[in-house]
């Protein structure tokens, strides 16, 4: 339980309407949570406006309305007129939960495409370290051993400093957290102390919610010039937006690269199936990861803990012991020999790039199989681009549903063939039922073959109409590879 009045400093507040004196025990922006004792947040969402629901979260006993402008309310309610309700939001419930970011050493990773793998090899790295971890990603929210379902890249304010108010007390040192552009538009991360960000990259995605490539970069750039003068900030340099992200920071600036001068630098030496030999700041590596797209993972990951000063020598042997993170270019082979890699890849880029390392590791006597899809509701100027990709860099593709969402699965497929040119139509073919595809893929694959099936990676399921139906890419690949006889 806190005190109004504690919880509101740092809050830019216009007018106050009753008095901070009172006692809450529990922050809302959801009208359906509303109860005694809480403040309810009335924030402008895409489709709904939260000072619509005032009316009904008073009559559920809410004490204090956090609102933007003057609202009628009970004279037993609180109402605290505030500039912006998602800073509002994000400061009040830093506050609430006793700043618990500032208590941990939380590192910060945004960009398009990386940070999922970057986050969580830095939670396995530190916890060979020895050290005591917490994770906040798209795939899983951890504090030490114990796994919390991941609903979203960034919690809200309130779910994220909870998780971390739990992680402090459970004695946890570290937190790598996922920093997704949304969480960053929405200050759903505006009031947190971190002790460092990464820049991965910025490709073609978010372009339903930002509306403009600038919007987005310069919405990662905020992340950037929000960090204090005791953090550090690690950019890629060869992203041609990499040094646009330091231009503002108070932070300590610091570079990383594969193809240009930087402070952490790596050279690819050898690129297989079985993994990557690196040469990382003069020192030899050798890694179970694969590709390029990896080898800018590893020297990100090598620089935070370089920033976070640890042991080189114990960092870059933890490394070499580190397994690919689920759902990333995880590749199985069958007993007749057919390799199949199950990748997250569900943007342009992330696709190109995962295609080009099988590029260059395959011998080009055996044939590439891409399946892959676009998710409904989402980016739809990037469907014909992604089916594009696959058609330039496969020798087969079969187009299939992804996460189809509200949307017809046959028009999203419509639209991704728009990008396929003529040349490349005999060797196109859409199948929506996921499972088909997949299993055509299998059927069609000889000796030594490569199926790469993109754009769901660690995703149980597939989100159709509003239900989740249970899918695994992985266990459907192993299935199939033992019925098929493969």
């Amino acid at each position: 339980m806190q005190v109004l009045k504690d919880i509101l400093y740092g809050v830019n507040i216009v007018e106050v309407h009753g008095t901070t004196d009172v006692s809450v025990d529990f922050l809302t922006f959801d009208s359906r949570q509303a109860k005694s004792n809480s403040v309810f947040f009335a924030i402008q969402g895409v489709a709904r406006d939260g000072h619509d629901f005032i009316p009904e979260v008073c009559d559920a006993g809410c004490t204090v309305i956090i609102a933007e402008r003057v609202v009628e309310v009970p004279e037993s309610v609180q109402l605290i007129v505030v500039s912006d309700t998602q800073s509002a939001l994000a400061i009040m419930a830093g506050n609430f939960f006793d700043e618990p970011s500032k208590k941990l050493n939380l590192i910060g990773v945004t960009g398009t495409n990386g940070k999922t793998t970057i986050t969580t090899l830095l939670f396995n790295l530190y916890s060979r370290l020895g050290y005591s971890c917490g994770l906040i990603s798209t795939v899983v929210n951890k504090i030490g051993d114990r796994d919390i379902l991941s609903t979203h890249t960034t919690p809200d304010p309130i779910v994220l400093n909870r998780l971390l108010k739990e992680m402090v007390e459970q004695g946890i040192s570290h937190c790598f957290m996922e920093v997704s552009s949304h969480a960053i538009h929405q200050k759903r991360v505006l009031d947190l102390t971190f002790k460092g960000g990464a820049f991965t990259n910025i490709t073609h995605d978010h372009l339903d919610y930002h509306k403009t490539f600038k919007e987005y970069i310069d919405v990662k750039k905020t992340f950037f010039d929000r960090l204090p003068k005791t953090a550090f900030a690690l950019t890629n340099v060869d992203d041609k937006n990499g040094e646009i992200m330091l231009q503002n920071t108070k932070a300590k600036k610091r570079s990383y690269a594969l193809k240009s001068m930087g402070d952490y630098t790596a050279k690819v030496l050898e690129n297989q199936f079985s993994g990557l030999v690196l040469n990382i700041n003069g020192k030899e590596l050798w890694t179970r990861l694969v590709g390029d797209f990896n080898a800018y993972n590893l020297i990100a990951v090598y620089g935070i803990a370089q920033e976070l000063g640890d042991d080189e020598t114990e960092v870059l042997t933890a490394l070499s012991e580190l397994k690919s993170v689920d759902g990333r270019f995880e590749h199985i082979r069958s007993t007749s020999g057919v390799i199949a890699i199950v990748d997250y890849a569900h943007t342009p880029d992330a696709l190109d790039n995962v295609l080009k390392t099988i590029e260059n590791i395959r011998t080009k006597n055996e044939t590439v199989f891409t399946v892959v899809g676009c998710g409904g509701d989402r980016d739809r100027s990037k469907r014909p681009m992604m089916a594009k990709i696959a058609c330039d860099r496969s020798d087969k593709v079969i187009l299939t549903s992804d996460n189809p969402r509200s949307e017809d699965p046959n028009s999203i497929i419509n639209e991704m063939m728009a990008g396929v040119d003529a040349a490349n139509y005999k060797k196109t073919l859409s199948i929506v039922d996921r499972m088909q595809a997949i299993k055509t893929a299998v059927s069609m694959a000889e000796t030594n073959d490569i199926i790469l099936i993109a754009g769901k990676g660690h995703e149980k399921y597939q989100d159709i109409n509003g239900v989740r139906h249970d899918f695994d890419d992985l266990n459907t690949i192993k299935e199939l590879f033992k019925k098929l006889n493969k």
